[in-house]
């Protein structure tokens, strides 16, 4: 059977930023893209239809948290994940790496990682082979080879042997995995340390993948570390193949993700945002609980056409947060997904232009100026959202 998948690289904008085709069997999305989270194959607090509407093209979810609840065996008896949650678009699913390396209790070997199961307690181990059973199970368009997400700070020395892990444990990825319909991406790992990174990527590319990421960033590592090792990263990745960085959700990060030829993004942040009441607009961050918006008849942002801001005031989202109201997620959510939907398009277009360097400048201008009522201005969080044991991070 042949892969329905493909990535065709439209236009190169003067700055590096990349416009970009990925075909799936179950359709087409224009990069660069944001891809909401739906770790429990849910998004939460929005409904499938709700999720389309906004615009978004492709979703994640995650196979550790679905092999734990309900199970992939079971899902695969209901149809897959596409039929399980009632999704018709492209979807990729997470290996569970991250989510395992996550945890406190652990043991990390050769063969895989031995862990403590979250809802039983009991001991469990997770291989590259039982990963990929567990998502060609699941079914989704794309899946990402079993890596080890390494913590920060870490040593060199531990970081290059994880790394040479990691690519042994891609190989036996590539080779357990069944199911041609499905895109398997590599993940590269190897800190902050260019000649790891370099190393990773060549041992990736070897393995000849159809799509790669850049895992073991997003971690705590700072805006500057980040935008630094993507730097020299992202020029070692192929032109012609899809590049994906885990785990990034601040549009200020996603924006310069970008512009270093980043095509594919995640985060829990607009969802998990929302749910605490924090909105993103086209001026900045706000509060949405704070007394000045009691009485503000204006929607959350002037220049938004989602179902929220067409409909309801500040003031009614004020009152529903006020009062506990389970619509205040939703309706929360609602324009927080459409806000990162509108950006990834705006990027788009402009790419498309030869022009995201202004765009990302007009952007900016406007977006930091509410800085000052933000919350957290950073939230330290790492893939999928989810904490590392050295601080304290927002859950999905």
């Amino acid at each position: 059977m042949t892969s329905p998948f493909g990535f065709k690289l439209e236009n190169t904008d003067p700055s590096g930023a990349r416009l970009g085709t990925l075909t799936t069997a179950r359709g087409q999305v224009t990069t660069p893209i944001f891809m909401p989270v739906g770790t429990a194959a849910a998004m939460k607090a929005m409904t499938p239809a709700q999720l389309k509407e906004v615009g978004a093209g492709i979703v994640l979810s995650n196979a550790y948290h679905l092999e734990n609840q309900p199970g992939s065996e079971l899902i695969e008896k209901l149809g897959g994940l596409h039929r399980f949650m009632a999704w018709e678009g492209p979807m990729l699913t997470d290996s569970g790496g991250y989510q395992v390396f996550s945890l406190d209790k652990k043991t990390v070997k050769e063969d895989g990682v031995v862990f403590q199961y979250s809802k039983e307690g009991k001991a469990v181990q997770l291989t590259p082979e039982s990963s990929m059973a567990i998502q060609n199970r699941l079914g989704a368009d794309i899946i990402m080879a079993f890596d080890e997400c390494v913590e920060y700070p870490t040593t060199y020395e531990y970081a290059k042997a994880s790394l040479e892990r990691t690519l042994r444990w891609a190989k036996r990825c590539k080779e357990a995995h069944k199911n041609p319909a499905q895109a398997l991406f590599g993940i590269s790992q190897g800190g902050l340390w260019e000649d790891l990174r370099r190393r990773s990527f060549a041992g990736l590319m070897d393995l000849d993948f159809p799509g790669y990421a850049i895992g073991g960033l997003s971690v705590g590592e700072g805006l500057d570390n980040m935008k630094r090792t993507l730097d020299f990263t992202t020029p070692l990745m192929p032109t012609e193949k899809p590049r994906y960085l885990m785990g990034i959700g601040l549009p200020e990060d996603i924006l310069e993700a970008v512009e270093r030829g980043i095509d594919m993004m995640d985060c829990v942040i607009p969802t998990k945002f929302a749910r605490s009441g924090v909105l993103f607009t086209s001026v900045g961050k706000l509060r949405i609980s704070n007394g000045e918006y009691k009485k503000d008849k204006f929607p959350a942002d002037t220049s938004c056409d989602c179902y929220t801001c067409k409909n309801f005031s500040r003031a009614y989202l004020h009152h529903l947060f006020a009062s506990n109201e389970i619509l205040a997620s939703t309706l929360a959510s609602i324009h927080n997904v459409r806000f990162y939907m509108n950006l990834s398009f705006g990027m788009q277009k402009a790419i498309a232009k030869g022009e995201f360097a202004q765009f990302k400048a007009e952007f900016l201008r406007l977006y930091l100026r509410r800085e000052d009522k933000a919350p957290a201005s950073r939230p330290k969080s790492g893939r999928k959202g989810r904490p590392q044991k050295w601080e304290k991070r927002p859950q999905s």
